[in-house]
């Protein structure tokens, strides 16, 4: 009787082996955290012309740190030719402040020639420009602060970290990063797990 039970024990444990071999099979590593693509679309209908661009983040975070042109390099942006702008301004401090902030509209302007909004609201930075001569011309931006957090947490004081962000973009699930719009041009940055812009 012993035996016999060992046996069932035994085959019982073989079985969930092999159950858990053949899942291992059927569901390919990649499944458990799919690819993310960076997609740009540019569109000038009156010129009859336009730009896709689909581009793996793995892909594009590899290719990044091997150009190293003007203040491009090893996957970083040097900032030192806008430095006097932001010289007496302490950028990470002001980053961990709108970090802590609650959801709000910081900042809101309105004058004869333009309206522009910036706010966070769910984790997110949004800014908002409307053209108000054109009012065609609009830009939506919106950026995860966890995209603003990876930028600057290795770089210098100087430098944005555009491979620490593409990374942070891989986790940051589907989303519509910007849109550019005039009488003429269209443009959309967005990040999903497709690899076409169907």
């Amino acid at each position: 009787m012993k035996t016999m039970r060992r046996r069932a024990q035994f085959a019982a444990v073989l079985c969930l082996l092999a159950t858990g071999t053949m899942v291992t099979a059927v569901i390919p590593a990649s499944a458990a955290t799919a690819e993310k693509y960076l997609h740009v679309k540019v569109e000038d209908p009156t010129k009859g012309e336009s730009v896709n661009v689909n581009v793996p983040l793995s892909m594009a975070e590899k290719i990044l740190p091997c150009i190293n042109n003007h203040d491009l390099h090893d996957g970083k942006v040097s900032i030192h030719s806008h430095q006097a702008e932001l010289n007496g301004i302490d950028v990470r401090g002001l980053l961990d402040a709108v970090r802590n902030a609650p959801d709000n509209e910081y900042v809101t302007v309105k004058d004869k020639d333009s309206d522009v909004r910036v706010a966070k609201s769910n984790g997110n930075i949004i800014i908002h420009v409307v053209d108000k001569e054109n009012k065609e011309q609009k830009v939506d931006v919106t950026v995860p602060m966890k995209i603003v957090d990876a930028l600057f947490a290795t770089a210098k004081q100087d430098e944005l970290d555009i491979a620490a962000a593409l990374r942070a973009l891989s986790d940051a699930g589907d989303i519509l990063l910007v849109t550019v719009q005039d009488d003429s041009q269209k443009v959309r940055v967005w990040v999903d797990s497709k690899n076409t812009q169907d």
